[in-house]
């Protein structure tokens, strides 16, 4: 039996703001054949890519990100906010709907040639993907592919990726609470 990942997704109306419709992924992630759902997806799709290393960004790209590197065999990479991590880091600043933020990885995470997959829950934008990316080839590895639980299909996220192999379990074309 499959598993519905969009029945499991809670839609939640004007949230952050009036007239957005908010997709919870949280109850997805509670219940255990939804979690195995995701990762079992994920980790199907990435698995011919040869991936060396999983990379997710806080805090939701660790829910799903340390179970995929698991099923795949692999490492997992935190991409983190500044002042999180103890080590010498790499940075990359990059572009909000409103205003910026900065991602930073360990400067010896990424081994060059390494072939990272790089995934969070969402895509919408597109920001926080592209700078994880431009972290992975900064220290020279190589982005195998970039997985999502969810793409809002209606923003530019995917666009903003082109030249990378991109995938999302579900996806959605409006934001917008109908009324």
């Amino acid at each position: 039996m499959t598993y519905d990942i969009n029945a499991a997704i809670r839609r939640i109306p004007h949230h952050p703001r009036p007239g957005i419709l908010f997709y919870d992924l949280m109850p997805l992630f509670e219940d255990p054949r939804g979690l195995a759902a995701c990762v079992d997806g994920i980790a199907g799709w990435s698995r011919p890519r040869g991936v060396d290393v999983v990379l997710g960004a806080e805090a939701r790209g660790f829910i799903l990100g340390g179970a995929i590197a698991r099923a795949l065999d692999v490492g997992f990479v935190c991409a983190r906010k500044p002042g999180k991590l103890p080590y010498e880091v790499v940075r990359r600043e990059y572009d909000l709907e409103y205003g910026t933020d900065i991602l930073e990885i360990h400067r010896d995470a990424i081994r060059p040639g390494q072939r990272v997959l790089v995934h969070d829950d969402l895509l919408a934008t597109g920001g926080t993907a592209a700078a994880k990316c431009a972290l992975v080839e900064d220290l020279g590895g190589v982005v195998a592919g970039i997985a999502f639980v969810v793409e809002l299909t209606f923003l530019p996220g995917r666009e903003r990726l082109a030249g990378y192999e991109v995938m999302a379990l579900v996806g959605y074309g409006t934001e917008a609470v109908g009324e």
